[in-house]
């Protein structure tokens, strides 16, 4: 069985520990673009990059490295009602056809009340919601080149165009692939209208399996059927000791003022999805495995996804395949710090899940495949 696995760059920020400042790390362009050819040389399929007031601007740090990658796709967030919908279609056909068709778009309607009130927006939850899908709607004609030469007409209740078009059409068609994950009765019914692929946080199985379903059923009254992928964090190591070891060294920094400060802070934002992350945990340290090898430690001080595959990589691995057998084909992952952990993953679970590694070249001395022994010969993979 063979997943969609992308990585994750970080644009809010580093660590080798949560919630403090301990081994923080410095992200600039030159780290950002480490982590992207790191993503893209142990081929993984594409990067999730994050918005927000936190993180750099998702738009401009994806097209600083179109260049610096191959094959490596960019998942780019477009958020309705902080920028007009013709705006948004043209930046989205540019940068499909600046990296020839490497473009995906992450739909973020959600978030904090107070962050987009200070962007501008002022909206509750439900108005979100009807403003994303009337975007959408012209997002997705205007690309597709719906109305011809005279371009798209729409008026809703929120918005309104006259003679929507595109004079420089994106390399995908209709449009590129539309990304969206929301957890509300609102969100499944815009996932089942209007996107390609809905996405959840890392859930249990068994409430994943009911998201999985509630938004199948909603579909099939459009006539459509939807594509599944899932957030989830990683901390893999050759045992599952290690694993479990790595998952309480990265929260040992933490203190409970900082963890009681954040769950305050997600408290107040209006997101369904945020709720139930953070009922995982309920804020206390001690019954983190929420499911097996499920992990919520991340949640504890992490906003947005807040939990962990943790174990060996044949364990990892299992988990993989169980979420995959409900119907989720697209694994977006992070660890961290971010560079070495997409090595890790990449070494240790890609063999394991159908993801091809990089071929050492055949009867070559050099290269990134193991020291050479002796300044003679290559070693073998051991066989213990």
């Amino acid at each position: 069985m063979s997943f969609n696995v992308f990585w994750f760059l970080p644009t809010h920020g580093d660590s080798r520990y949560l919630g403090t400042s301990h081994g923080a790390r410095q992200v600039n362009y030159d780290y950002l673009r480490q982590i992207a050819v790191a993503a893209d040389t142990n081929g993984y399929d594409g990067v999730l990059i994050p918005t927000g007031r936190s993180c750099e601007d998702p738009w401009v740090v994806a097209s600083s490295l179109i260049g610096a990658t191959q094959k490596l796709k960019f998942l780019v967030a477009i958020r309705p009602g902080l920028s007009t919908p013709g705006l948004a279609v043209r930046t989205a056909a540019t940068f499909d056809r600046l990296s020839k068709g490497r473009l995906l778009v992450n739909v973020v309607t959600g978030g904090d009340q107070a962050e987009l009130e200070a962007d501008g927006l002022f909206a509750d939850h439900e108005t979100r919601y009807e403003i994303s899908s009337e975007f959408l709607r012209i997002w997705r004609a205007a690309l597709a080149g719906e109305g011809g030469d005279a371009g798209f007409d729409y008026e809703g209740k929120h918005l309104k165009v006259k003679g929507a078009k595109t004079l420089y059409p994106p390399v995908q068609k209709p449009h590129p692939p539309l990304y969206f994950g929301g957890s509300s009765p609102a969100a499944h019914e815009l996932a089942a209208e209007q996107v390609d692929v809905y996405l959840t946080w890392g859930e249990p199985p068994a409430a994943v399996t009911q998201k999985i379903a509630d938004i199948r059923e909603r579909a099939a009254k459009y006539g459509r059927t939807v594509r599944f992928g899932i957030r989830l964090h990683v901390i893999v190591r050759e045992t599952a000791e290690a694993a479990w070891k790595a998952a309480d060294e990265l929260i040992s920094h933490v203190d409970d003022d900082v963890i009681a400060r954040a769950q305050a802070a997600f408290a107040r934002m209006d997101s369904e999805g945020q709720r139930r992350m953070a009922a995982l945990h309920g804020g206390r340290r001690d019954k983190l495995e929420v499911s097996p090898n499920l992990w919520a430690g991340v949640g504890l001080v992490r906003g947005g996804a807040g939990t962990a595959l943790v174990g060996d990589p044949e364990t990892v691995a299992a988990r993989m395949r169980e979420y995959a057998d409900l119907g989720i084909e697209t694994f977006i992952l992070s660890g961290y710090p971010h560079l070495e952990e997409a090595y890790r993953f990449a070494e240790l679970v890609f063999p394991l899940i159908g993801k091809k590694q990089p071929e050492a070249p055949a009867g070559s001395l050099t290269g990134p495949f193991g020291e050479v022994v002796a300044n003679e010969f290559v070693p073998r993979v051991s066989q213990s």
